[in-house]
C-alpha cells in the first residue's frame, strides 16, 4: 500500500520562511505525521525537500506541492521528491511522473477533470478546494467513478476531514490546519508536534472513514 493510503493524510507545508524545515518536518514526525508536501509557492521548495529527505529517508515521503508544469515537476524529481502534487489538470507532469515513476496527485475539479486526470495516469486526484465542494460531492463523483482515488485539499479541517474520509476519499491534504504559520514562526514545535498528533490519531481512527449507517 502507498503511504499516502496507508497513513490518509498529507501535511501541506506553504510558507514564505522555509529556513527550519528539518525541525518542521522532525515536529510532524514525531507527532505521527508521514507524508510532507513542500509547495513550490516558496522558491526554496526544492532545497527543502533535499535537506529533508537526505535527514529523514526512510521515516517519511516527502513531495511537491503547486507544482504549475512539467519543468517544475522535473527540478522538484531533481531535488528528491517522492510525490508531485498539482493546483490544476496538467498532462505533462502526469507524463514526466510516470516516465521516472513517482507519484502523481493532479489537481481537478468536475467530474470531466477528474475522469481526465485518471484516465493520462494520474495516481491520485486532488479535489480543490475542498471546502467548496463538501463530503457529499466526493460522494456523488466516486457513485459512477468507484475506481479513482480521490484527496480532498484546500479547508479540511478537524471536524469534515472524517466526513470526507467516509465519503471515500483516500486521504486529506491539510495546510493551515496543520501546519499553523504561528506556530512555526515562533518555533513552538512542542504545539505543533501535538497538532500533529491530533490529525495523526484522528485518521488513523477505525471509525474515520467508515460511512454512516
Amino acid at each position: 500500500m502507498h503511504w499516502i493510503e496507508r497513513y490518509r493524510l498529507i501535511a501541506v507545508v506553504r510558507l514564505d520562511d522555509l529556513a527550519c524545515a528539518e525541525e518542521l518536518a522532525e515536529a510532524l514526525l514525531e507527532g505521527g505525521v508521514r507524508v510532507l508536501e513542500f509547495t513550490y509557492t516558496n522558491r526554496e521548495a526544492g532545497r527543502a525537500i533535499e535537506r529533508v529527505r537526505r535527514r529523514f529517508e526512510g521515516d517519511c515521503l516527502v513531495g511537491a506541492g503547486t507544482v504549475l508544469d512539467a519543468e517544475t515537476a522535473r527540478h522538484a524529481l531533481l531535488s528528491g521528491a517522492q510525490f508531485v502534487v498539482t493546483p490544476t489538470l496538467r498532462r505533462e507532469t502526469i507524463e514526466l511522473c510516470r516516465r521516472y515513476s513517482v507519484t502523481s496527485v493532479i489537481g481537478a475539479f468536475t467530474p470531466t477533470e477528474i475522469l481526465t486526470a485518471w484516465e493520462w495516469g494520474a495516481d491520485y486526484v486532488k479535489v480543490n478546494p475542498a471546502s467548496l465542494a463538501g463530503p457529499s460531492y466526493f460522494r456523488d463523483v466516486l457513485a459512477p467513478l468507484p475506481q479513482v482515488k480521490l484527496v480532498p485539499s484546500g479547508g479540511v479541517t478537524l471536524e469534515t476531514a472524517p466526513a470526507f474520509l467516509a465519503a471515500g476519499a483516500v486521504a486529506v491534504a491539510v495546510g493551515s490546519h496543520l501546519v499553523d504559520r504561528r506556530l512555526v514562526a515562533e518555533r513552538n514545535w512542542d504545539a505543533l508536534r501535538e497538532r500533529a498528533r491530533t490529525w495523526a490519531e484522528l485518521v488513523a481512527r477505525p471509525d474515520s472513514g467508515v460511512p454512516a449507517s
